[in-house]
């Protein structure tokens, strides 16, 4: 009787360990089915809604994520390890070009590029130091406010740039673009979505001429995901007859869609260039480093990258991106 019952319990405990081993095994699978649409969303483009667009920003971290996480699970459940580690490798083939350069840079004329999202309330002391520093001819400046205005002039904008078209307002849909030399308005370019997005024609010492628009979509919140992407198809399409730059903060990243439908119609990412694509940009100054890369100069794939810095500005969440550009010779 006792071997009975001890084979009995037996028989009982064996039968209520397997549902348990299988019960553990609902986590791994969870977390690694989990990374595995990550990475068909993103190789596919087929995001859709505020939460799957969002989180496309940060594929680039979901490499060392998705790495870690077949290194956990390869002792317990190995078949959910090999779907992590194919994650792994689809992320990483997408987001690893970003950190190469690309070839030397042929001759052509300079244009210096710099962007910040001034969030109403960045130093304006800071900025006209970088504007020192870094010798831009046009400078887009994002979130930008009539006081912001006000303040960088008094601490020497206005000397140094000049020239402007300036769509500054009392909150963030302020936006303006300031220059060492003449700008002329260009309206109709495009139908801004979103915030003020001004336009404008750089005209370069050598004669030649290039245009600027300063980028500013809202983000990809809620239901202001559709005019998001709507505003990202409103960009013009670079052109054969002018050399066209849209930098600013377009609150996308390369691993969007959207971003990277706009970079099909004749743009390149200037930090991808020259290795610098995973740089990220935002937030800064939070108590915790930047993680995601939204802001970007993007220019005619005729020119060519010399060099991008990603930039601190005290008093603002975003960082700053210089780029200096190589414009093709005229036609």
């Amino acid at each position: 009787m006792a071997g009975t019952r001890r084979a009995g319990a037996a028989k009982e405990d064996g039968g209520e360990a397997r549902p348990k081993r299988r019960r553990r095994r609902w986590p791994s699978w969870t977390f690694a089915t989990f990374l595995a649409l990550w990475a068909i969303v993103r190789l596919t483009g087929l995001e859709q809604g505020s939460f799957v667009t969002q989180l496309m920003t940060l594929t680039p971290l979901a490499v060392v994520v998705s790495a870690l996480t077949a290194l956990l699970l390869v002792a317990r459940n190995r078949p959910a390890a090999c779907v992590a580690l194919a994650a792994c490798v689809a992320f990483t083939v997408t987001v690893a070009p970003r950190a190469f350069a690309g070839p030397a840079v042929p001759e052509g004329t300079p244009l210096r590029v710099l962007t910040i999202n001034l969030f109403g309330r960045a130093d304006p002391a800071t900025v006209v130091d970088l504007v020192r520093a870094y010798d831009p001819d046009v400078f887009s400046a994002l979130e930008l406010t009539h006081r912001q205005v006000t303040a960088l002039d008094a601490a020497g904008l206005g000397t140094l740039m000049p020239h402007r078209v300036l769509e500054a307002d009392f909150g963030a849909t302020g936006s303006g673009l300031f220059a060492k030399h003449p700008l002329t308005a260009l309206d109709g370019l495009f139908t801004p979505i979103g915030h003020n997005m001004p336009a404008a024609t750089i005209s370069l010492p050598d004669g030649g001429t290039a245009q600027i628009v300063a980028v500013h979509p809202n983000p990809p919140l809620g239901r202001m995901t559709a005019d998001w992407k709507s505003a990202l198809a409103a960009f013009p399409s670079a052109s054969d007859e002018v050399v066209r730059v849209l930098a600013g903060d377009f609150n996308a990243s390369l691993d969007h869609r959207a971003l990277r439908d706009l970079l099909d119609r004749g743009y390149h990412d200037a930090a991808e260039q020259v290795g610098k694509g995973l740089v990220p940009t935002w937030p800064n100054g939070r108590g915790m480093p930047p993680f995601i890369t939204i802001d970007h100069v993007l220019a005619d794939r005729r020119a060519e990258v010399a060099q991008v810095e990603i930039l601190d500005v005290p008093g603002t969440d975003h960082r700053g991106v210089f780029a200096e550009l190589r414009l093709p010779a005229p036609t």
